[in-house]
């Protein structure tokens, strides 16, 4: 048994690697820049967590996922494994804590958001930190050629100038051959060193169901398939509707969105991982970091705009090796929607330059200055004042980000903040307090540490829930105890902010190059093609298709999705197809020919059977309406 072996069997209790695993980690423990592409639930983790405690000094593992970072420190360290992360919610005293242990050798695995590596004080530590080895999770963010770029990390490629000779292990579950390439030359990468594991899930069945009515086909679906579920909506609001009708028909649910408070997400969350709801409804915020291995059914009633995004999201269902099912309801309108998410994504050069010049405006900002300022950036109000849609100008401002003329964060780290101006003994001997200012101070010293000599970020919604009170409620008494002087509350603001990252110009001037509209245009929209072959395709298999589209071209039929199932010759499935289709005609009454594809069959199965029953004179056409003869 080779150290390898030795450190997994230690602190994880396995005997061997599985998969690529241990090619990656031989490979970057010799000091390669190394690529790894591993799908959901294929050991990532394994791959930089065993290099990280053989090598001398800190791995820094960069991810966007703060519930993975959480989740991951807390599993490392219950293992004995010196390990600890940076999150927006931290204290600057628990931050500067955290990164002095990195520097003195107290933690050996540091998770970090990709938007704190341009921060001073990361930077200040990181000069002074040993740092052997540079972890990039969820890589294809860095790609301005994938579906989820993210400009935050561009910053990835400085601390590799900081620390030269460090190697760097890029990992991801969806990436293009394109996206592939973009990967290793965003990070700098000496020589290309890619290891591939193949993307396919053999115990997951690709299924895409045509349905016009799609609440009544989720819960045919549901209750076809027992277990625990996710369904992936485009909006807020449709989450919000399809939890509320899965609830009404005896199917438990709850739903999730970014726009909820963090608290309320991770209650939410819980209930769902512990198995008391059974269904989450979601947008694309659920699922990234999210450890439940034993999702049957991934269930999208919109349709994803990439075969990327799919990929992902659906690969969260059946993680345990069971049977499990990733299921696109489809029907036409899905094809008109994804069409104007192109306009709505990329509206029109000279809309943006309005967009850039009526910025200047609403915050006051003459040509030639504002470089380097910073403003809180109230998109109802200004689209208000400048007759503006937020869709469009939300796409406007990403388009400007990527051309370098400002930051647009719309998830800033602004929660409220606060210390206590009394000392604690004076605090315990407080009077003419209520139950529930005494409840919230209690949360509050639970909840936080150093409130007495520094400024904590709070989250009023898990004081709430500590409390027993309404968030609202909180609000009102931490304003209520700072205008008493017994604690100083900074009140937080939910407002996205935007930063000029150089002097503002006069928006005729703007270079909005190709390669940042043009280019970027064209690879959406070839994305969404895509997707509308993969769903529009009933001649090949589903997996096959998906795999293609991230190179993999040996691949085979799945034989379990649709499309292999439609193909496969089952006499007793054409003996149901008829039965099925002469019991709805059975009242005597005409019906549309629309109504056959709510059978719980494969869409070819029906149609071969309508040709089989027409012909046999069983069944009478009129137009679009059949009746049985």
């Amino acid at each position: 048994m080779d150290k390898y072996q030795q450190t997994l069997r230690q602190y994880w209790g396995y005997d061997d690697f599985r998969g690529i695993q241990r090619e990656i980690i031989e490979s970057i423990d010799s000091g390669h820049d190394t690529l790894g592409l591993m799908p959901t639930g294929g050991g990532k983790s394994i791959t930089f967590q065993v290099p990280a405690l053989l090598r001398e000094g800190v791995c820094v593992v960069v991810t966007p996922l703060i519930a993975l970072m959480k989740d991951q420190v807390a599993h490392l360290r219950k293992k004995g494994i010196l390990a600890s992360a940076i999150y927006s919610g931290m204290s600057h005293n628990e931050i500067v804590t955290t990164l002095d242990n990195a520097v003195f050798g107290g933690v050996k695995i540091l998770y970090v958001s990709p938007e704190r590596l341009s921060s001073p004080l990361f930077q200040v530590k990181l000069h002074h930190m040993n740092v052997g080895l540079i972890t990039v999770d969820e890589a294809h963010c860095i790609s301005q050629w994938g579906y989820d770029f993210r400009p935050s990390y561009l910053k990835i490629a400085d601390i590799r100038k900081e620390k030269p000779g460090v190697p760097v292990l890029a990992l991801t579950a969806t990436a293009t051959p394109e996206v592939v390439d973009d990967i290793q030359e965003r990070l700098l990468f000496e020589e290309k060193r890619v290891f591939r594991m193949s993307f396919e899930r053999k115990n997951l069945a690709y299924i895409v169901r045509e349905s016009t009515d799609k609440p009544v086909e989720l819960i045919k679906i549901l209750e076809a398939v027992n277990g625990s579920s996710i369904v992936y909506a485009r909006s807020r609001q449709r989450t919000k509707e399809t939890a509320q009708w899965l609830c009404d028909c005896g199917i438990s649910a709850t739903f999730y969105h970014a726009g909820l408070d963090t608290a309320v997400k991770d209650q939410r969350q819980k209930e769902w991982q512990s198995g008391n709801v059974r269904v989450m409804v979601a947008t694309n915020a659920f699922g990234m970091g999210i450890d439940k291995p034993d999702v049957r059914t991934v269930i999208h009633i919109d349709c994803p705009d990439s075969p990327e995004a799919y990929f992902q999201e659906a690969g969260r269902a059946g993680r345990d090796g069971q049977k499990s099912y990733a299921i696109l309801l489809y029907n036409s309108s899905d094809r008109r929607k994804l069409s104007k998410r192109i306009s709505d994504t990329f509206p029109e050069k000279d809309y943006i330059r309005q967009v850039y010049d009526h910025l200047a405006d609403f915050f006051q900002v003459g040509i030639g200055s504002g470089e380097g300022t910073t403003h809180e950036f109230d998109i109802e109000r200004f689209c208000h004042a400048f007759h503006h849609f937020p869709i469009h100008v939300d796409a406007a401002l990403k388009i400007l980000q990527r051309a370098g003329y400002l930051e647009y964060d719309t998830d800033p780290d602004n929660n409220g903040r606060l210390r206590f101006t009394l000392s604690r003994d004076q605090l315990y001997i407080l009077e003419r307090t209520t139950r529930d200012e005494e409840a919230v101070i209690s949360s509050l010293l639970r909840l936080y540490g150093g409130l007495f000599s520094d400024y904590s970020f709070i989250d009023e919604s898990a004081i709430a829930l500590k409390a027993g009170i309404s968030t609202d409620m909180v609000y009102q008494i931490l304003k209520d105890l700072s205008h008493r002087n017994i604690l100083h509350f900074i009140p937080r603001r939910k407002l996205p902010s935007v930063c000029y990252t150089q002097r503002r110009e006069d928006g005729e001037r703007l270079i909005l190059s190709r390669e940042v509209y043009e280019d970027r245009r064209e690879s959406y929209e070839q994305r969404i093609r895509s997707m509308v072959a993969y769903a529009t395709n009933d001649a090949v298999c589903r997996s096959r298709q998906l795999l293609r589209y991230f190179g993999e071209e040996s691949s085979t039929d799945c034989g379990q999705c649709d499309v292999c199932q439609a193909n496969t010759h089952h006499p007793e499935t054409e003996s149901t197809a008829d039965h099925q289709i002469l019991q709805l005609l059975s009242d005597g009454e005409r019906h549309h020919i629309g109504e056959l594809h709510r059978l719980s069959l494969p869409r070819l199965k029906v149609d071969e059977a309508l040709k089989r029953l027409i012909h046999e004179e069983q069944i009478h056409v009129e137009g679009a309406f059949l009746s049985i003869n």
